[in-house]
């Protein structure tokens, strides 16, 4: 028997089994699962009226609102493609991915339509946009323009597994963003894999730190509502905030970047809340220095858990959670494990390979890129043939990341292979250098970057946020860098900066700090 997997089996599950419970918790409403689902359909009559078509696309740019998780399953039961949006991105950049797109609605929150105002009027393809929130220049606001249509059971567009549910923009360094295409199994297979692997069921109470436009809020929305979990929205990222939401509705796991994190740990060492629930905290990203892992076990009281991933992979493809035969070792050797990129995910195979595709050898030392096969792995680049040729070689998704194995299997990612810094012809980890500036207890945040230098090519420098009420200078961080790595090793110079530039999502974006040193020269890794 062939049943497709289609995400829309998710709001249909919670509706069927947890109609009554809460569903979503927003600073502008409240729902219950059943009345989450008479939204949906009314969003999807609505869509319909519009003309909206199997295959479209409608875009949506909006923080973690009820409005935008309503998109998701109101979008997929007409058998359209959602296209969602950073909010962080310039109005060009709205101009390059909405037209690329060819997205035909737009929803947009009533906080960012200044964002993309300016270029509206240059998008043929879009027949409507939607304001949440109050109408702007026209446009007709999200409840008046949905409280017009019908709220009972919506009848399908059929769909088949392998449609694309997903159309998502990655953030371009180079050049334009490149659309990543994801089906509704993908998207569905991933759901189960990390339900699985995240320990998800419906005691949980989610809340939404990660943004939801971010991969699908690493898919989030589909396995926290097919467990029937309340889910709590967070507008803006705000190191008050959630402590406060953590403990008001006794929030038991959140998804976010190390950044956030680090945010949160701050605001929690300056309020010292108390919360009497246990939470496990979902980070992504560069393997985080054992002892951040410690103090969030520790000062927190929060299971960390590290997982990994990229866009193409829906996202998420290992995790670093201590498997039974390592639970006998020390503390500090646990939480050495835990900041580790990990080993893989149920459905997904993944691997280091050198030069010519061998698997390096698992001793911790040898360096090699993290390549992946799995269901969960995209259908390609939208409209980009050559960069998915490029990506998809051979059976594997080659994913760019530069990383070791250890003994136990653990994958550690030590570099991007852009950010791996060669100075005289020695491989320096950005990663490894960041992590030792990360001891120092002054250190709130660093990034280590390759800099122009006329002897050695390239040289580390470190740009350094530091922690309110320490102080620090250059050479005393320069030497304590020294002492825990070798000479060649350490930032040359540093940089103090207020604050770091970052993605939407909590990245702390290299690339931008790069731009600076390297104008001037011919040679720069984007």
């Amino acid at each position: 028997m062939h049943v497709p997997l289609l995400l829309t089996d998710f709001l249909d599950r919670a509706v069927e089994l947890y109609g009554e419970k809460l569903a979503i918790i927003d600073d502008r409403r409240v729902l219950t699962y059943n009345q989450l689902n008479k939204r949906v359909n009314q969003l999807s009559r609505g869509l319909v009226d519009l003309g909206i078509e199997k295959g479209d696309k409608v875009a949506y740019l909006a923080p973690n609102t009820s409005e935008m998780l309503e998109g998701f399953y109101g979008v997929f039961q007409v058998g359209a493609v959602m296209t969602a949006l950073n909010t962080r991105l310039k109005p060009a950049d709205y101009q390059f991915i909405l037209s690329h797109s060819e997205s035909k609605v737009l929803f947009v929150d009533e906080d960012l339509y200044e964002l993309v105002k300016p270029v509206l009027s240059a998008l043929p393809n879009l027949k409507k946009v939607i304001v949440h929130g109050q109408g702007k220049d026209g446009h007709v606001g999200y409840e008046e323009w949905r409280g017009a249509y019908s709220s009972e059971p919506f009848e399908r567009t059929p769909l088949e597994e392998t449609d694309i549910a997903s159309l998502l923009y990655t953030s371009g360094t180079t050049g334009n963003p490149k659309g990543v295409l994801l089906s509704h199994r993908s998207n569905y297979l991933h759901a189960m894999s990390t339900m699985h692997h995240l320990r998800v069921s419906d005691s949980d109470t989610l809340l939404h730190v990660l943004p939801m436009f971010h991969v699908n809020g690493w898919g989030s929305p589909f396995y926290y509502t097919a467990n029937g979990a309340t889910q709590v929205m967070l507008h803006k990222v705000d190191p008050k905030i959630i402590l406060e939401k953590v403990k008001k509705y006794g929030v038991s796991v959140m998804h976010m970047a190390p950044t956030v994190l680090n945010m949160v740990l701050e605001e929690y060492e300056r309020e010292k809340p108390v919360m009497d629930q246990d939470v496990r905290v979902v980070i992504a990203g560069s393997s985080p220095p054992p002892a951040f892992v410690r103090k969030v076990e520790e000062d927190l009281g929060w299971e960390f858990v590290q997982v990994y991933g990229m866009t193409e992979t829906s996202p998420l493809i290992t995790t670093s959670v201590i498997r039974t035969e390592q639970e006998n070792r020390s503390p500090e050797e646990k939480y050495r494990l835990k900041a580790k990129t990990g080993y893989a995910m149920i459905g997904s195979k993944v691997k280091v390979v050198d030069e010519l595709g061998e698997e390096i050898a698992h001793d911790g030392k040898a360096i090699g890129e993290i390549v992946t096969r799995s269901n969960t792995v995209m259908e390609g680049y939208y409209k980009n043939l050559e960069a998915t040729n490029h990506t998809i070689r051979d059976g594997w998704l080659h994913t760019g990341d530069m990383a070791t194995v250890d003994e136990d299997g653990y994958i550690e990612i030590v570099d991007r292979m852009k950010d791996v810094i060669i100075s005289g012809g020695e491989n320096i980890s950005s990663i490894e250098v960041e992590g030792a500036l990360y001891e120092h207890p002054a250190v709130l945040e660093a990034a280590v970057i390759a800099i122009p230098h006329e002897k050695w090519g390239e040289v580390p420098h470190a740009v350094v946020v530091v922690r309110e009420g320490h102080s620090l200078t250059e050479q005393e961080l320069v030497e304590f860098a020294r002492e825990k790595l070798a000479h060649f090793k350490a930032p040359k110079a540093i940089t103090f900066a207020k604050e770091l530039p970052k993605t939407a999502s909590g990245k702390i974006q290299k690339v931008v700090i790069r731009k600076d040193y390297w104008k001037d020269h011919d040679r720069m890794v984007h």
